[in-house]
């Protein structure tokens, strides 16, 4: 079990989602571990019923793709996939499918691969790393959290 709030598994055991939190918690001193499970417990049903769980649970919850998608959805985050690569911007989240099945998320960042497209910071079972994977996996939504 996690600790709640501000829970974590140690960095080299990490997921993609962690990623996301352990920048939101650094950035921004938001605590998504605490957000989604207090938006899961006000209305539960919102979110996807994938794992046949019948209340919130604050030790995994946040560290599930779909449940992140529709969490920032539920709070005015979801934006246009761009149709150029130049339109990401640094900070937008990315959510694809990894072999159809897989649901991957990562942070675009303020660096550049040589092909010109924003490299991605997130962790696909190496650690985190920053690398050019937008072209790699369908891309299935684009999230901009617009903060306080």
């Amino acid at each position: 079990p996690l600790a709640y709030p501000k829970g974590d598994v140690p960095f080299e055991r990490g997921v993609c989602t962690d990623v996301i939190i352990r920048a939101y918690r650094s950035a921004h001193d938001l605590d998504l571990q605490a957000l989604v499970h207090a938006d899961m417990k006000a209305a539960f049903r919102a979110y996807p019923q994938i794992w046949g769980l019948k209340k919130p649970d604050s030790n995994i919850d946040h560290r599930r793709v779909p449940n992140l998608r529709r969490f920032f959805e539920r709070h005015d985050g979801a934006a246009t996939v761009p149709a150029q690569w130049s339109d990401w911007k640094p900070g937008d989240l990315v959510t694809s499918m990894i072999g159809g099945k897989l649901p991957h998320i990562g942070i675009i960042s303020d660096r550049l691969a040589p092909s010109g497209r924003p490299l991605v910071l997130h962790n696909i079972g190496r650690g985190t790393q920053e690398e050019d994977i937008l072209p790699l996996y369908p891309i299935n939504g684009r999230y901009r959290w617009q903060l306080g």
